[in-house]
């Protein structure tokens, strides 16, 4: 807990009823003073020796520290929105309110904190001096008061003498005030955090502390997991990532990680000399130079890595070596998408619950009704505080075949399915032979529509606008 000022905000001559008491009549007068012919825009204000007034006899009773509900509707629709991860730290939370206990708990399962040792106990800021009378500080202490300003500052001015150099403190207050901000900021606080506030307020809160602005650039991960085998995951994905790359304009990178059956080089009419294998091989060596060699261009913004497609070797990598790969791979473009294939293994496990984002792809039936809905609570339970993964229907209305209604389907896991994609084979047939996307075939198919709807979704991105086309430069180009 450094302070950010050259004196020591610590002296024993402070006072804090000094420090926040109104100033002398004559001064403010000739500061605030309004013009002649004006209104006094200061004239509604109170005192501000009564601006804490109302915290003296604060009490769980009349500061309840509950989470707010558009906070955890904002939260769902966010999706993360890029959180960093918390550095391997440890980190002491001291609550008052048993609300405020659960929310640091709930924060403290996150995965975005799952690197973090974290330790949380009662007892406010007095249960902090006293566990550090004997105890060193950790590198981050987030501590509740619900006291008045002047107790708080008093208590912090006895927590600096027991903190080690270094140790970085949010606290958790009452008083929703510029003024006790800025104090607590002078005196070397870190952030300051006012109720009502929920799990990623008190997580981004943490990130922005480590987070470092030289660090290179971190793109979204998007994972595409399949319901079932043969429920099409790797045709939605490619064409999702030639959607995004080419109607909505931005760079992407798809990764296909089907090592021995991988389809996207064939969908992309593409045969590279090195792919993702390569890669997983050595992780240690990859850098931006050597990705750059491994990844095919299909067009000007979207790169392959292409799965080698050959049973001529076992793939036995290790779940670390997927996990930096994909790391590092997400440093080259704003979006990758991970196709991955029908399995279930320690990697892949974890890719679905730590992606930014997650689509899961079934079809009308009732084994992928209860796969889908078993990856679905998984990654509930592991992401408690993110939205749940998008579904999406694939090969609806087969000729003959019973079929779950696409209501029951969404309504049995919770989730309204993101696109509804009906069967086409002559469309999807085509594509394939073709090495083309489904916009390439078909760009006024419903199909086509749903897909680059979903990619809009995904992108949180608007299809980038067309020039209109004059009839003068039409006759132009027909000469």
């Amino acid at each position: 807990m450094t302070p950010q000022s050259a004196a020591d905000p610590f002296d024993l001559n402070f006072e804090a009823e000094d420090e926040f008491s109104a100033p002398k009549e004559e001064n403010w007068s000739e500061a605030v003073a309004p013009a002649e012919g004006q209104p006094d825009p200061f004239g509604d204000l109170p005192p501000l020796d009564e601006r804490f007034s109302g915290l003296s006899d604060a009490s769980p009773a009349s500061a309840p520290a509950r989470p707010n509900p558009v906070h955890e509707m904002i939260a769902g629709a966010e999706h993360a929105l890029g959180d960093a991860p918390v550095p391997r730290i440890t980190i002491h939370g001291f609550y008052v309110l048993p609300e405020s206990g659960e929310v640091m708990e709930r924060a403290a399962k996150d995965r975005r904190m799952e690197r973090a040792n974290t330790i949380i106990r009662p007892g406010g800021l007095p249960g902090a001096l006293e566990a550090y009378q004997s105890q060193p500080t950790p590198p981050l202490v987030l501590i509740e008061s619900l006291s008045e300003p002047s107790e708080l500052l008093a208590g912090l001015e006895a927590l600096a003498e027991v903190c080690d150099p270094g140790t970085k403190v949010v606290i958790v207050g009452a008083a929703n005030d510029i003024a006790l901000y800025r104090e607590l900021m002078r005196r070397g606080v870190s952030d300051y955090i006012v109720p009502p506030f929920d799990v990623l307020q008190i997580i981004r809160s943490i990130s922005n502390l480590y987070a470092d602005p030289t660090a290179p650039f971190v793109g979204r991960q998007v994972a595409f997991c399949g319901a079932k085998g043969g429920a099409g995951v790797s045709t939605v994905a490619h064409n999702i990532a030639h959607s995004i790359s080419e109607r909505l304009q931005t760079g992407a990178v798809l990764v296909d990680l089907d090592l021995p059956f991988g389809t996207a080089g064939l969908d992309f009419n593409q045969d590279p000399l090195q792919g993702i294998a390569d890669a997983l091989s050595q992780p240690d060596r990859l850098d931006s130079v050597l990705m750059e060699r491994m990844m095919a261009r299909c067009t000007e913004r979207l790169s392959l890595f292409a799965a080698p497609a050959t049973l001529d070797q076992d793939y036995d990598i290790a779940a670390e070596a997927y996990e930096e790969v994909t790391q590092k791979i997400r440093g080259s473009a704003p979006f990758v998408i991970l196709d991955l294939p029908h399995i279930w293994n320690a990697w892949k496990r974890k890719i679905v619950t730590s992606s930014d984002d997650l689509v899961i792809v079934a079809t009308p039936d009732l084994a992928s009704l209860r796969n889908a809905k078993n990856i679905i609570d998984l990654v509930r339970r592991a992401r408690p505080n993110d939205a749940p993964p998008r579904l999406v229907l694939n090969q609806v209305g087969v000729p003959g075949r019973p079929e779950i209604p696409v209501k029951d389907f969404g309504q049995a896991l919770g989730v309204t399915p993101a696109a509804v994609l009906p069967f086409d084979p002559k469309l999807f047939g085509q594509a394939a032979n073709n090495g083309q996307m489904i916009s390439e075939v078909g760009p006024k198919s419903k199909t086509c529509e749903a897909l680059d709807q979903l990619a809009q979704q995904i992108a949180r991105r608007e299809v980038a606008p067309q020039g209109k086309t004059s009839f003068l430069s039409s006759l132009m180009k027909r000469k």
